[in-house]
């Protein structure tokens, strides 16, 4: 380096390093999830199912209005059955089979007489999915079987009904896919179930809710997003996609769904983002975002983690619950044996700072 000075070789490595640094390749951020709230669950039902196997799935609601404390929970256990839980969170009942998801209706005319119908996708044949149906007995908190449909080819899966009336549909996904539209016929002696209209949108859906209100069923694609379509079965079926996952809201995968009605249109619909072991509110009719909750432990109760589904339902249920309740199934415990917890619906407004 004859002929050249200190300063100017100093100079012209930081000009080469400057040089490799401006070349070299720009790193987006990754994406920052939305804050999250924590609510603490109140109750929890008794374990379902056998240590560290994937049982417990999807819950309903029936709020009794004369007691609200004499309300039930029904919770599916995929591989042996249905319960009916107390608000204390105790068995009251059990039916055995393989019941992916429930729903259920009251009001429903069931043999000449108006009743609460539950029905539950049956998963125990992987080629053909029928639907199994109940009357719900508050009384004595059983089921009491009704008869079973047919809900085509594929193995049963999400389910969520719509009620017409005195009568109701249901909307059935199956593992693969492929989602049917089922018209219930259960107010004579014969029950029958005749599938009205299907679509098929490619890959594994779930959640579904409907909202009679509006006309409206939402659904959960669990790795792509939420869609929304008429439930009117007269309408043609076209889903429209109205919210997509993107690793800050939404996390795939997309479980269960739920509505808290409020008005003619109004009120929240909620999604369970397992991905992110959270729970997503979206303000209706326009659906804005109104934020994210977790379900945390309260005592001996622990928090919940990799949630299927989700219930909520409106009104009175005793004193820890004096504006509604919300049921989530916890996919993870201490004991690897999963349940359900119950959860203060004042509780998660609060948290996300929503008005009633």
């Amino acid at each position: 380096m004859a002929g050249i000075g200190r300063l100017e070789v100093a100079a012209r490595y930081a000009g080469a390093l400057l040089a490799c640094l401006c070349a070299a390749p720009s790193f987006s951020a990754a994406p920052v999830m939305e804050p999250t709230a924590t609510v603490a669950a109140q109750r929890e039902t008794q374990k379902v199912g056998q240590a560290g196997v994937d049982t417990a799935d999807d819950p309903a609601i029936w709020r009794n209005p004369a007691d609200p404390e004499a309300s039930l929970v029904l919770g599916t256990d995929k591989e042996v059955g249905l319960y009916v839980y107390g608000m204390d969170g105790k068995v009251r009942h059990f039916v055995a089979g393989k019941l992916n998801n429930v729903d259920l209706r009251d009001g429903i005319m069931i043999d000449g007489k108006p009743g609460i119908l539950v029905v539950a996708s049956d998963r125990q044949d992987k080629k053909h999915a029928r639907l199994q149906l109940f009357r719900l007995d508050t009384a004595t908190s059983t089921l009491i079987p009704v008869g079973s449909v047919d809900a085509g080819e594929g193995q049963g899966y999400g389910l969520c009904l719509y009620r017409r009336g005195d009568a109701a549909d249901a909307f059935m996904i199956s593992r693969e896919g492929m989602i049917r539209h089922i018209r219930l016929d259960v107010g004579g002696a014969t029950v029958s179930g005749a599938i009205v209209r299907s679509f098929a949108k490619g890959s594994r859906s779930e959640g579904c809710i409907a909202d009679e209100r509006t006309g409206t069923v939402y659904m959960a694609q669990e790795h792509v997003g939420l869609w929304r379509f008429e439930a009117d079965a007269d309408k043609p079926l076209s889903p429209t996609l109205i919210a997509s996952t993107d690793k800050t809201r939404l996390v795939k995968h997309l479980e269960g769904m739920a509505i808290a009605p409020q008005g003619k249109d109004a009120g929240h619909l909620v999604v369970a983002s397992q991905g992110s072991d959270a729970f997503v509110v979206y303000r209706l009719p326009d659906l804005a975002y109104a934020g994210r909750f977790q379900v945390g432990g309260s005592g001996a109760i622990e928090g919940v983690q990799h949630t299927d589904g989700i219930d909520l339902a409106l009104g009175d249920f005793g004193p820890d619950f004096p504006a509604g309740l919300f049921v989530t199934q916890d996919g993870e415990s201490g004991d690897k044996v999963q349940n359900f917890k119950l959860v203060s619906w004042a509780k998660i407004l609060e948290a996300l700072k929503i008005d009633r």
